[in-house]
């Protein structure tokens, strides 16, 4: 019954701000209406052979990791609609065979809903509302100021990637959010959410609250403190707290740097001792020419488990970013170079030539 409450509160919300933009909205020209596709590609050579991702026989070989498809109605000055279509390599269950009762698997670039949202600006000042399966603000704004999406998801958004360990940390989620800012120095953002992601359906009764506030103290300098919690049954809950940094005072060059701490009473040790999951992460990107030449560099830091010694995960990530002919196609060359405190572990050594398409 709740769920059901929750769900009908937000499509009235959706109809009261969609009836409100239409009638305000009495334009004599149709309506700006875009699309747009975005596609990460790669070419990816194992450097090292005896790290744990390095140690298979799957070697030199080319991959699609995204494709987006994008549409965007902005219907008028406040009221704007989205529609993103995501895509990627996933392994589904496609039949089975009556007589044997074996599966078969189908490993095509499958498409599947990212966004679908309306957004209202400035039912307050200076403020936009999204309603519906919208990007999350956990960490939209350190992928901005990362910006290479395209070679390596931010610290939280990969996580678990890396280390196997799930922080609940999905990209987009169903919901509603409200962003702005209170003056020149201060944005802030809360959001409300089914705390599953946008690739799982609501489960459970529970929400995911979220708040952020950006902090800028001084011009291209400023501070990001972001938390949220989440109840995972009666009795136990999941928080996230975050702070960010990031420094852009210098022409061309932007500084960043992230620290997550995640904490979920229903992750115990043997002992019913509970962990915390967390990681940090620092980051740079100096552009030569805009649109035509760049050069970016992360490391990573992942610690799974705090009360386990040796379990930590190490991530550096350098490169090139090179558009020859138009900002639209670019040549993302980068190296990958993973560690691990379990001595018992390998070096991983990766290289990948990614191609970014955006048009």
């Amino acid at each position: 019954m709740a769920k059901n409450t929750a769900v009908g509160i937000i499509l009235i919300f959706s109809l009261v701000i969609l009836c409100n933009g239409i009638v305000s909205a009495q334009a004599t020209t149709p309506p700006p209406q875009t699309f747009g596709t975005t596609i990460y590609f790669d070419y990816t050579s194992y450097l090292s052979k005896n790290g744990p991702v390095t140690s298979t026989a799957k070697n030199n070989f080319f991959a699609f990791r995204r494709a987006y498809f994008t549409y965007e109605n902005k219907i008028n000055d406040n009221l704007k609609f989205r529609f993103r279509y995501d895509a990627d390599n996933t392994a589904n269950l496609t039949s089975v065979d009556i007589k044997t009762g074996s599966t078969k698997k189908d490993d095509k670039l499958r498409p599947f809903m990212k966004h679908l949202y309306l957004e209202y600006s400035n039912l307050l000042p200076n403020s936009a509302i999204r309603v519906g399966m919208t990007e999350t603000i956990q960490f939209k704004l350190a992928e901005d100021k990362w910006g290479y999406r395209s070679v390596a998801k931010t610290l939280m958004d990969g996580y678990k990637d890396v280390t196997g360990v799930e922080v609940n940390a999905p990209s987009a989620d169903l919901g509603a959010s409200l962003t702005g800012s209170l003056a020149k120095y201060i944005r802030y953002g809360f959001m409300i959410s089914s705390g599953n992601g946008y690739s799982h359906p609501e489960n459970d009764q529970y929400k995911k609250l979220a708040a952020q506030i950006q902090l800028i103290p001084l011009a291209g300098f400023s501070l990001v403190g972001y938390l949220d919690t989440e109840k995972q049954d009666k009795d136990n809950s999941a928080t996230t707290y975050k702070l960010d940094g990031y420094f852009e005072m210098v022409k061309n060059l932007i500084l960043g740097a992230e620290y997550f701490v995640y904490k979920n009473d229903k992750y115990l040790t043997p002992d019913q001792m509970r962990y915390d999951v967390s990681g940090f992460s620092l980051f740079g990107r100096y552009v030569f020419s805009p649109d035509v030449f760049a050069l970016f560099a992360r490391f990573d830091k992942n610690e799974p488990n705090n009360t386990v010694q040796n379990d930590e995960i190490s991530l550096a990530i350098a490169g090139l970013d090179w558009a020859p002919f138009h900002k639209s196609m670019k040549l993302q060359p980068n190296i990958w170079y993973v560690t691990y405190a379990n001595s018992a572990k390998k070096d991983d050594v990766i290289f990948n030539l990614t191609f970014f398409l955006s048009f």
